[in-house]
């Protein structure tokens, strides 16, 4: 009997034949791994294969060095006193930082150092002592204390530093002026697989915090529907040794960091673009300077001298012997190369008069001092950095402006930032990816594209005095102050209808058309509201064909909707 036990031959050879083609299969499904396959054409890429350590990145970036520094907000003020003030020698303590924008403070001068030959003397009769403190936090401290008279800053760092500043009532700032828009000085770098706003979400981005970097990045987040934490915030001190720390460390997603590293990274190290920088947003980041409430009370005639010099420096610069003049004296007080400085120019647009006017008293200007305070204003309180915040009409001091405007004094200089549009389609801005796309609701009424529909009784009978959309306002305050932040990117509209007539004889080319109308009408509502220029916006109808959530389709509500997104100035 045990001689009959097992397998015939025949059955040996089967299950030979079995296990070798498990092993066969086996080799073939883990081929990767027990031999790695080589390029196509069996060649292996040595020079690959050799570079076992990272590139040099030295060189690439201003600074090579960076440290990460932890989360933390301002410190207290220190030292609040009187302001100093010698009424026989009438100089102004007028701090700035390396930045481009203050060219016409520095061209109204004659240099850094007071003098009689400067604007400010000889139309005015006082001095100003231009005083290098590149740290905000160092120069806000040297206003406190009376030390200077004005302090620097961008609106979003104004946004930080006043509340702590009006606990008394002596530092309280008064923002008499606007120097001039970031014009691509910022800007945020990424690795090449993100490609919008949206593609941030879970990624690590490195930045300075309590700067303007942390306003810009923060605002388009919030934009894109990204919530800050849904980030891996990671900081360092300065932008430069942001841009420095992106280079270095493969594990950061994106950096903001300042011209020239924006510009250069793209250009030399393989895998990183631009996303988006103050070249699209360019009604975003503001230079003002602030002068203390006591010395704006005390020598009102002073400030207005300041603010007129400034733009009186503006209508010199136009003079291209005067302007290399100008920045000859700002590479001496800087102590850099003056090539660098002029390649720097283009980093900043100066904001004459008639810009000033409108950001300051235009009422519909989509990024006025109002509606930009109060967008910092959110940003800060959504990242918790402020508390009970100060209001905009409590910073914000026109009057030497309306003094001027009331003379006439410059009356010649004519808004100069505003950008043409040439007309173009949505097909063909879509060919680019946008920098973000918000999702806005805006409730229309059943087979209507009018925004301000009113609410119907239930004979169908509008009711005067109503709206179907209470919000309607506020939803377009929303879209036309991105719209006014961005304002060289062209803005593409798009109109979504749900789908519950689908399949129930209605055309679709209907469906289509409403979509469009309601995406048309929204469009018309912002050119009306904010007198935006209409070829900046680009119009499609999408029906009932995208819902907003592949998963729950049949959301009628959610799919009725507007989309709003921002595309490069290129993709026009």
């Amino acid at each position: 009997m045990a001689d009959n036990v097992g397998p015939t031959k025949l059955g040996k050879l089967v299950i030979f034949l079995f296990v070798l083609a498990l092993l066969a299969g086996a080799a073939y499904y883990f081929r990767d791994l027990i031999a790695p396959s080589g390029q196509q054409g069996g060649q292996v890429d040595l020079d690959a294969f050799k570079k076992i350590e990272a590139p040099d990145t030295s060189g690439i970036t201003t600074v090579n060095e960076y440290a990460y520094v932890p989360a933390e907000k301002l410190p207290p003020v220190q030292g609040v006193s009187n302001y100093q003030w010698d009424e026989n020698e009438k100089i102004v303590q007028f701090p700035i930082n390396v930045w481009v924008g203050w060219l016409p403070i520095v061209a109204a001068n004659g240099g850094f150092a007071p003098n009689e030959d400067s604007i400010f003397f000889k139309e005015h009769g006082f001095k100003v002592n231009l005083k290098l403190i590149d740290d905000p936090v160092v120069a806000r401290d040297a206003y406190a204390s009376g030390e200077s008279h004005v302090l620097w800053g961008t609106l979003d760092m104004m946004a930080l530093f006043a509340p702590e500043l009006m606990r008394d009532s002596r530092t309280a700032p008064r923002i008499v002026q606007q120097v001039d828009w970031s014009n691509g000085g910022d800007g945020i770098v990424v690795r090449s697989a993100i490609k919008s706003a949206r593609d941030l979400k879970g990624k690590t981005i490195v930045y300075a915090q309590n700067s303007p970097s942390q306003y810009f990045l923060n605002n388009l987040l919030l934009n894109a529907g990204i919530q800050p934490g849904e980030v891996n915030h990671k900081y360092t001190a300065t932008a430069f040794e942001a841009a420095a720390a992106f280079v270095s460390d493969p594990s950061i997603d994106a950096c903001v960091s300042w011209a020239p590293d924006i510009y250069t990274i793209p250009e030399k190290v393989p895998g990183t673009q631009i996303l988006t920088t103050t070249v699209e947003a360019n009604k975003l980041i503001a230079d003002v300077w602030a002068v203390r409430a006591d010395f704006a009370k005390d020598h009102p005639e002073i400030v207005q001298g300041l603010v007129s010099s400034i733009f009186t420096a503006m209508d010199r610069l136009k003079d291209d012997t005067f302007k290399a003049r100008a920045f000859e004296w700002m590479s001496d007080g800087y102590g850099i190369p003056i090539d660098e400085v002029q390649a720097m120019e283009a980093d900043a647009h100066s904001t004459n008069f008639a810009e000033n006017k409108s950001f300051f008293l235009n009422q519909n200007e989509p990024a006025n001092f109002e509606r930009t305070w109060k967008n910092i204003t959110f940003v800060y309180r959504e990242l918790g950095l402020i508390g009970t915040p100060v209001r905009f009409d409590e910073v914000m001091d026109f009057s030497a402006l309306k003094a001027l405007d009331a003379a006439g004094t410059f009356a010649h200089q004519k808004d100069e930032y505003r950008t043409s549009f040439a007309p173009t389609s949505y097909s063909k801005v879509r060919a680019e990816a946008p920098i973000l796309t918000q999702t806005i609701r805006i409730n229309f009424y059943p087979n209507s594209a009018n925004i301000y529909e009113p609410q119907h009784d239930e004979l169908d009978k509008p009711i005067p005095n109503t709206l179907y959309d209470p919000n309607v306002e506020a939803t377009l305050e929303k879209v036309g102050r991105l719209a006014g932040q961005y304002e060289r990117a062209i803005i593409a509209i798009v109109g979504h209808t749900d789908a519950s007539m689908k399949g129930l004889g209605v055309r679709f080319e209907d469906v289509q058309s409403l979509s469009q109308e309601r995406a048309q009408s929204v469009t018309s509502a912002l050119v009306d509201k904010f007198s935006f220029d209409p070829d900046k916006f680009v119009v499609e109808g999408q029906g009932w064909n995208q819902p907003a959530d592949s998963a729950d389709p049949n959301n009628h509500a959610l799919n009725r909707r507007v989309e709003i997104s921002v595309y490069p100035p290129e993709a026009q």
